[in-house]
């Protein structure tokens, strides 16, 4: 079936010369309505590299600002330099395993998604350790200047993800289905090796780097804050340059790999799903692909609405970009659905599904997207209940502290929960499976947005950190501290989001395994909780959850512990380092911090592809083919359904004991120094690693285990 877009279009081409096969392929070919899509990844990088290039022709600020700063671009270069080799050991074995199995095109589709992956990674966190320094320097000039720095440095990062990640897709199908026909084995074993390729990196970039930021963030915090009583960023802690450099490698490079890898694999699975549902009609399979392509120039232009009012309210001022996000996106899918089928015409004769079933389908989406991050922040702001409770807590010494924050994280699954069922099923009524791929499509298409609320935060944290070791006088460090006092928040309603988003990814990805295994035997599969396969499956895929979480914890508390022994070390062995005379030695911490969590991050990221692979063998030697893959859809339910109340709950949770720290430290309840601030202190180095290394990697662990499942299935 031609695609709406040609017609008089192609009458007009014909008055001019051929063009070579790239433009032909784009303008002729079935496919041609892809245009739209490659036009919005050009301008999502055409605005990346030209906001790049903005940001750093700005003032990096005075010789001691630059030292500092240098310090955490040195740090931070070392250690992806250091991860960059652990796992380009790991992926060239994987590589040339897929090769041998697959074929070498498989094989270089997995290298495209790791390289992309980690590209927008290294580029987001390149250019967040340089605009730190400037909007550090901006804060000179007030609020505003400092806020519109920070905001476009994020911005960068954000539409890097999403534009390579649109970029990755759309090249696979150029190069896989020259023809324009989405009818090809080549092709979906293409996009499956290549959404297994991100999230491989995923995994190690977010766990890796949650050990490492949480690592330095619990010993900067117990010997610095708790044990001297010295200022968070202040320079005379060694760990505080170690601090600053995790805020990067974690927060940048690791969320940067989990969205893209959410964003690859939402993609592709509602490829399948459309491949699945209409198999006649290949243009829907592309419908999803131009869904991202509008929202990529969505959010590309409500990019103009984030600007700072006269009340200052940095938390709505970025709103104001998400809300137009939302908007823009939902009038353009209309537009798009109106073009290409209609809004009121029945898609066939097959289908009872009309073009307004896809646009519902699809506002459930965006409207999912502002309701979890309303309900994120609900309960991980300083401005809310849950985390004044848990402050209020504090007075009465940690035990309470604790007790109130674990409380906060179990209740904080419910509503998000709710929220995502209610989305699945209002989808699926509205236009079947593919309503949900749809609901799911228009979700990531927002990541451009997301991702830069989520940079946002560490630039911010980073420039108050800047600023009080530069020693910059009150003014400027007041607008730092407001603007960082959002970045909790937004870094937080990020990962509810990207958890949210990601379990419709990993639903669509077991409906393709679903559907896949249907097709390779002759009767009706079930995976039923009457079989006892099932049962196992589901029961091991969710303690390998909780197992996953209990290593990157304790991975956590085995660095934090270390660079506690060596903070003390260097005050004891150095007394003038707390008198101001000496220097402490940064480096030393830095290089420390990133042996420990490269070393850490090798057997529980590795157990997300090991762990899969392992039960078929096991079943599949004991028993039969059949038993393993039922047993293997069991293993993935357990892993969706434990994995997302676990994420949540970790990752709320870890964000209301920061802000309930950050609460105190406004001077609430006695203020720093008190009984009440040390407890809460105690409460944040346990939230540290729930919110920054185990719930969020939980996330990650889920879609790449899912995806080593379709990989098996696939040879």
């Amino acid at each position: 079936m031609l695609s709406p877009f040609n017609g008089n279009f192609l009458e007009w081409l014909q008055w001019f010369p051929k063009a070579d096969s790239l433009i032909h392929w784009l303008c002729c070919a079935p496919l041609s309505s892809l245009f739209l899509a490659w036009a919005a990844v050009l301008l999502g990088l055409l605005y990346s590299f030209r906001m790049g290039r903005k940001i750093l022709k700005l003032s990096p600020g005075d010789e001691r600002m630059g030292q500092i700063a240098g310090a955490i671009q040195e740090g931070s270069r070392a250690y992806l330099r250091c991860q960059s080799k652990n796992i380009l050991i790991i992926g060239v074995l994987t590589c040339g395993i897929i090769s041998a199995f697959l074929g070498w095109k498989t094989a270089l589709s997995f290298a495209w998604g790791a390289i992309l992956s980690g590209f927008s990674g290294y580029a987001g966190m390149y250019v967040s350790v340089r605009a730190n320094v400037r909007t550090a320097q901006a804060a000179k000039e007030g609020i505003f200047k400092s806020f519109k720095v920070a905001f476009q440095s994020g911005a960068i990062t954000g539409f890097l993800v999403m534009s390579l990640g649109l970029l990755g897709v759309l090249g696979l199908c150029w190069i896989f289905s020259p023809e324009g026909t989405t009818q090809s084995t080549a092709l979906n074993h293409a996009l499956i090796a290549f959404g297994f390729g991100a999230s491989l990196i995923s995994v190690f970039a977010r766990l890796g780097g949650g050990i490492f930021t949480n690592g330095a963030d619990v010993g900067a915090d117990l010997v610095g804050k708790v044990e001297q009583n010295i200022p968070e960023d202040d320079p005379r802690n060694p760990a505080v340059i170690a601090d600053n450099v995790g805020d990067n490698v974690g927060d940048c490079a690791g969320m940067s790999g989990d969205l893209f890898q959410t964003y690859v694999v939402t993609v592709i699975s509602t490829f399948f799903i459309a491949l699945s549902t209409f198999p006649t009609m290949d243009w829907l399979t592309r419908y999803p692909l131009l869904i991202q392509g509008v929202c990529l120039i969505s959010c590309l232009s409500a990019t103009v609405f984030v600007r700072l009012g006269k009340t200052q309210n940095v938390m709505n001022a970025l709103y104001k970009g998400l809300a137009g996000s939302i908007i823009l996106s939902f009038t353009g899918i209309t537009a798009l659905t109106y073009w290409m089928c209609g809004l009121t015409k029945e898609i066939s004769a097959a289908t009872s599904f009309q073009g307004m079933h896809f646009v519902i389908a699809s506002a459930i989406g965006l409207v999912v997207t502002g309701a979890l991050v309303w309900v994120t922040e609900f309960y991980t702001a300083k401005e809310y209940r849950p985390v004044q409770s848990l402050a209020s807590a504090s007075v009465t010494g940690a035990a309470t502290n604790m007790i109130q924050g674990l409380a906060i994280s179990m209740e904080a699954c419910f509503l998000p929960v709710v929220i995502i069922s209610v989305g699945i099923i209002g989808a699926y009524v509205s236009a079947g499976f593919f309503g949900i791929g749809l609901a799911a499509s228009s979700m990531l298409g927002l990541t451009a947005m997301i991702m830069s609320l989520d940079a946002y935060g560490p630039i911010t944290d980073n420039a108050g950190g800047i600023a009080e070791m530069s020693g910059m006088n009150e003014e400027v460090r007041q607008v730092t501290d407001k603007l960082d006092s959002v970045g909790n928040t937004t870094k937080a309603v990020t990962k509810g989001y990207a958890i949210g988003s990601g379990v419709l990814a990993t639903f669509l990805l077991f409906m393709t395994y679903s559907d896949t295994i249907r097709k390779m035997v002759d009767f009706e599969i079930v995976f039923s909780l009457e079989s006892p396969f099932v049962v196992v499956g589901l029961l091991l895929g969710s303690a390998v959850c909780y197992l996953f979480a209990s290593m990157g914890m304790k991975a956590v508390g085995r660095a934090g512990a270390a660079v506690v022994l060596e903070v003390r070390r260097q005050f004891q062995e150095d007394p003038g380092i707390l008198q101001g005379t000496s220097k402490p030695d940064y480096g030393r911490t830095v290089e420390m911090l990133t042996v420990a969590s490269l070393k850490e991050m090798i057997i529980p990221s590795l157990l997300s592809v090991l762990g899969p692979l392992g039960l078929y063998a096991l079943v599949l030697t004991v028993f039969d083919r059949y038993k393993a893959l039922i047993t293997l859809g069991g293993f993935l339910m357990g892993l969706i359904v434990t994995g997302v109340f676990l994420a949540l709950s970790m990752t709320s949770g870890g964000g209301a004991f920061d802000n309930a720290k950050k609460y105190i430290e406004d001077g609430h309840h006695g203020g720093k120094g008190s009984l009440a601030h040390a407890a809460a202190v105690i409460g944040d180095t346990v939230g540290d690693p729930y919110k920054d290394t185990a719930g969020p990697a939980i996330n990650a662990l889920v879609k790449t285990a899912t995806l080593t499942v379709l990989m098996l299935l696939c040879v």
